[in-house]
């Protein structure tokens, strides 16, 4: 897999590269970041301890909240996701390169419906 790669699991690369689509300066409250990867708040914890333990995040006050925390990548978390999601679409384009275009579109257009049953 892609993110063991990197040391990454993949609840650990969904929280850095939900980060990381935050843009500048790269941060999140916690709860925003359950919210856009879909688990518990306690689960993100969980995340949040063990890449704040590897040095690819850090957590600071909130300036509008003061019990509230920030979330936020490191410039170590910054270039492992960099690299990671790089790695990830090499992969992902590797998966596809045997399909033709109209076999491309095929697929999108069955994955759109398979997921709308899950999205509804």
């Amino acid at each position: 897999m892609v993110y063991r790669r990197h040391g990454l699991g993949e609840g650990e690369f969904d929280v850095l590269a939900a980060l990381r689509r935050a843009g500048k300066p790269f941060e999140r409250a916690p709860g925003e970041l359950a919210q856009f990867t879909m688990v518990t708040t306690g689960a993100m914890s969980k995340r949040i301890d063990r890449l704040e333990k590897a040095g690819l995040v850090q957590r600071r006050p909130s300036t509008v909240d003061g019990r509230g925390r920030i979330v936020g990548l490191t410039t170590a978390g910054i270039r492992l996701i960099d690299s990671a999601f790089t790695d990830h679409m090499r992969n992902e384009h590797q998966l596809i390169e045997g399909l033709t275009p109209d076999q491309i579109v095929a697929l999108e257009d069955l994955l759109r419906t398979w997921l709308a049953q899950f999205e509804s």
